[in-house]
């Protein structure tokens, strides 16, 4: 099958690895990518995107292989200056590289341009070979409800807090993504799915990435009138995340971590879900009533590997 128009849900490095796969196996291809948008975040003054920068320097060539995130060769002056002058937060550092893409992005958000615009702005310079889409223009911040260390009563503090200063060690009893009822999916996400000929859900993280996404008030109704089929890349094999801390959202929601639970939490698009097909890994075994599910090797350990899972991702659309 010929795809002209493909679209694909992501967050992070998974998602952005999976879009490599994606452009190499469709390069003739229009490829969209809906970003999630929730782990968004202000420090030291200036907008922070990191799902978004983690999309643009992987496809651009700026990527830190080893990391998954931030610049290659990244340099760490303006952070060592910051906690010199014991500045907060200490615990989210700033890379020299990275600080110009936060400086621009910031200068053109105050001037009133919206994040889409922005986002397109700062692709001229990476070229990433596909449209970036910010999921919604306005903002919107996930929080995670938390036990207070002193208290133990609940509180909520920021994604970033949870996952970079305490490396998501206190047990999660909620997620609360602050602002998505007043958002709106921004320009260009509802064409997208209106036109695309396959979408694509990358192997993120179903609870703060893909579901946040999807709760942006319009995005899940938009995706569902898409023309092609919707299909699914597992972000569980063999009962553990690859990558991650999916195996600490999943069962705040109650969802299994599983192939299987991951699967049964999107649902089959016949149903009122999301699915029309969904990969699993050879070994996995996930009985999803209504989806096609089918066995593929999901380890992206080669560039090759990665372009294989796509073609499979894609081979599933295709029937």
């Amino acid at each position: 099958m010929c795809f002209v128009q493909i679209v694909v849900l992501a967050g992070g490095t998974g998602g952005a690895r999976f879009l490599r796969g994606v452009r190499a196996a469709a390069p003739e291809a229009e490829i969209t990518v809906v970003v999630n948008t929730g782990d968004d975040v202000t420090m030291h003054g200036l907008r922070i995107c990191p799902d978004l920068d983690t999309v643009m320097y992987t496809l651009g060539g700026g990527i830190d292989e080893e990391r998954g995130w931030g610049r290659a060769g990244e340099s760490w002056t303006v952070k060592a200056e910051l906690a010199a002058y014991d500045a907060d937060p200490s615990w989210f550092g700033l890379g020299d590289r990275d600080l110009a893409t936060h400086l621009i992005r910031t200068r053109m958000l105050d001037a009133g341009y919206p994040l889409s615009a922005v986002t397109t702005a700062l692709a001229v310079r990476w070229q990433p070979g596909v449209t970036l889409i910010p999921m919604s223009d306005q903002r919107v911040e996930t929080h995670v409800v938390v036990p207070d260390p002193e208290t133990g009563r609940q509180r909520a503090i920021h994604f970033q807090e949870w996952w970079v200063r305490h490396r998501a060690a206190p047990d999660p009893s909620g997620f609360v993504q602050v602002g998505v009822d007043a958002a709106r999916p921004a320009p260009g996400v509802t064409e997208a799915f209106a036109s695309a000929d396959a979408v694509l859900l990358a192997p993120s993280n179903p609870v703060v990435s893909i579901g946040t996404i999807l709760g942006v008030p319009g995005v899940r109704e938009a995706l569902l009138g898409s023309r092609g089929r919707i299909v699914g890349v597992s972000p569980i094999v063999g009962g553990a995340v690859v990558r991650g801390m999916a195996d600490r959202c999943l069962p705040v929601l109650g969802i299994e971590v599983s192939a299987e639970g991951v699967g049964r939490h999107y649902g089959a698009r016949s149903d009122g879900g999301l699915l029309d097909a969904w990969l699993v890994a050879p070994d996995d075994r996930a009985d999803v009533p209504g989806v096609d599910v089918r066995q593929v090797p999901l380890l992206m350990s080669s560039p090759e590997a990665t372009a294989n899972l796509a073609r499979a991702a894609l081979d599933a659309v295709g029937v």
